[in-house]
């Protein structure tokens, strides 16, 4: 569903530009709430009623709400999200006094399936950066994106954002700004400062204009944009021959279960991928356990998986 400034109540407007201009929220999220708002602003018409007058609003229509979305078979993830949106708004405007009452104050975020991320192994993970070491400035741009997307485990919007005043390659580190504008430095690789340095020494062949300051630049000059990013790796993964092609994302899934699985703590982790919550990182763990259980099922005298016989 597409908005635009004009389908918004001046309550939502308000809204998006305090999460704009002082939370300092990217435009993706910024769309995300947006689309949020107007789809239940015009699911409210049928009732007569709007977020023109979010005084109105009471809990039963944000439950019909969730209830006409689960009916459209909506999934769940995407229904938690668009209540994690109007729990935002509504929340601001009773900050503001604006409302009397939060209409979301009772109700919970639907029962959410446990979907555990997709990951390479670490020996494709390893295939996808050897396979793609050609010398051309394209190819040389392409690796130091992987390798810093799964080296540093950021996310492709902290990858594409990165500037070239955010590197400090002698020391190995960079600087990400991550959801909401928060900062935080991030280990370089060895592979990755070496992939960085070589394609730096041709980045001009991109012909950026000179003021441009992006580190990972598209064809034409600018700053590359995530869905060049997303083609990039696909074709990576063409080249390297595995079986299925994974998106940056996939690689910061990787990046963090290939920690977990060689002893890093979780909290480290967390910090390393910039979670706001250590239940967000709690979702890689399920690999190491898996690891253990099979182990355990192999060793344990008394695991169900063994057969015990009585000598």
């Amino acid at each position: 569903m597409s908005w635009t400034e004009e389908d918004l109540p001046e309550s939502v407007q308000i809204f998006l530009a305090y999460l704009d201009i002082e939370k300092g929220y990217s435009g993706a999220t910024l769309a995300a709430y947006g689309r949020d708002l107007v789809q239940f602003h015009q699911f409210l018409g049928a009732f007569k009623k709007s977020l023109d007058i979010p005084q109105d609003i009471a809990g039963k229509d944000v439950r019909y709400f969730l209830g006409t979305l689960h009916e459209k078979k909506i999934a769940k993830s995407s229904m938690a999200r668009k209540l994690s949106s109007l729990r935002a708004y509504f929340r601001f405007l009773l900050k503001r006094k604006m409302i009397a009452n939060d209409p979301c104050l009772d109700i919970h975020n639907p029962k959410q399936s446990i979907k555990h991320p997709d990951t390479l192994n670490v020996d494709q993970a390893l295939m996808l950066l050897r396979k793609n070491n050609d010398s051309d400035p394209k190819s040389l741009r392409n690796l130091a994106l992987a390798e810093v997307l799964y080296g540093s485990g950021l996310r492709v919007s902290e990858a594409t954002g990165l500037n070239l005043d955010d590197l400090d390659l002698a020391q190995g580190l960079i600087q990400v700004r991550g959801k909401g504008q928060k900062e935080r430095l991030s280990p370089l690789t060895g592979p990755a400062v070496n992939s960085l340095y070589a394609y730096l020494e041709y980045r001009e062949a991109f012909d950026c204009d000179r003021m441009e300051q992006a580190v990972f630049l598209g064809m034409r000059g600018k700053r590359l944009n995530r869905r060049e990013a997303r083609r990039i790796l696909q074709k990576m993964c063409v080249n390297a021959g595995l079986p299925a092609a994974v998106s940056p994302h996939e690689l910061r899934h990787s990046f963090a279960t290939h920690l977990l699985q060689g002893g890093a703590d979780l909290r480290s982790v967390q910090e390393l991928l910039g979670h706001k919550r250590i239940s967000t990182t709690q979702r890689y763990t399920h690999l190491d356990l898996t690891n253990l259980t099979r182990i355990y099922d192999k060793s344990h005298p008394r695991s169900k998986n063994k057969k015990n016989k009585l000598s």
